[in-house]
């Protein structure tokens, strides 16, 4: 598996598609792995005409764990955030779009399409604000501003993400916990088929789950607080895509992203919750795909 040194870490990649082509940065979410992207979503970027790479963030897959640094308890850290009070944290989203960039130096690309979900969807935006030469266009996808009070996760799901597995090393108790945890958070009116999406999930597994790194990454989240002041500033092409049915981040934080961000459109699906449900993918790509030529 390629692996480069960037930001001071090693990020472990792949990249599918034509070495000419224009390239797209994938940027997945919570501790999910660059395998957690559906197949059918990567070929249809690639069929697109896109250079895709997709990459580990810090703290999960096979990319560096930051095992050192300042640590808040998570439910604290959660109080905090609503409060408006600091939160200690070993990184920030704003290290994790460095990651990116060093990412993209090391690959030798000075500009890319940058394309976030979920929690990648916050980095790829930071990445937007703070670097806006290397960003052509950004897809932020069920993914929100930082506000508190415009993601309201329902309880249910908000407690399968904070759960964890009962035997953290074991990748088949790991594997029966993301299904369980899809279970809440996928597309209730499209549910996955439960062999592919068991499937899905031990990949995940088998690649490396660590949910130390997840609270690492939940962490960078709450620590970086509210920024609607930086999306503000963004003026790359902007194409904010999320579901209304999304138990994890309502569609009010993708509505209020796509209001903050001047000139961003907005591609709300019915049905969808939080993932990348199959019958959705080809119109996601279509939109992406449409969204970046017209950057181009």
């Amino acid at each position: 598996m390629p692996s480069v040194a960037a930001n001071g870490i090693t990020i472990a990649y792949e990249a599918e598609g034509a070495a000419g082509s224009p390239p797209l940065v994938l940027v997945m979410g919570l501790g999910m792995p660059l395998v957690f992207w559906p197949d059918a979503f990567v070929e249809g970027l690639v069929r697109g005409g896109f250079r895709v790479v997709r990459f580990d963030n810090r703290d999960c897959g096979l990319s560096t764990r930051i095992t050192e640094g300042p640590h808040t308890p998570i439910p604290a850290a959660m109080a905090k955030a609503i409060l408006g009070l600091e939160v200690h944290a070993p990184y920030t989203l704003a290290d994790m779009a460095g990651d990116v960039a060093g990412l993209m130096d090391a690959l030798g690309i000075a500009r890319a399409h940058v394309v976030g979900a979920s929690l990648g969807g916050m980095v790829a935006q930071v990445l937007a604000a703070r670097h806006p030469e290397r960003v052509a266009s950004l897809t932020s996808i069920m993914s929100g501003s930082g506000n508190p009070y415009a993601s309201a996760a329902r309880p249910r799901a908000l407690g399968a993400l904070l759960h964890r597995p009962q035997r953290p090393d074991d990748p088949e108790s790991v594997t029966d916990y993301l299904v369980h945890v899809m279970g809440v958070l996928g597309s209730a009116r499209h549910p996955a088929d439960p062999a592919r999406l068991r499937a899905h999930c031990a990949r995940v597994a088998r690649r490396g789950y660590d949910h130390h790194g997840i609270a690492r990454q939940m962490l960078a989240m709450l620590a970086s607080g509210d920024r609607r002041a930086e999306l503000a500033t963004v003026r790359t092409p902007t194409l904010v895509i999320h579901g209304d049915d999304d138990p994890l981040i309502s569609r009010s934080a993708g509505r209020e992203v796509a209001r903050i961000v001047p000139g961003a459109s907005l591609l709300e699906i019915e049905g969808m919750g939080h993932d990348l449900p199959e019958p959705f993918i080809p119109r996601i790509v279509e939109a992406i795909v449409a969204h970046c030529r017209a950057a181009r």
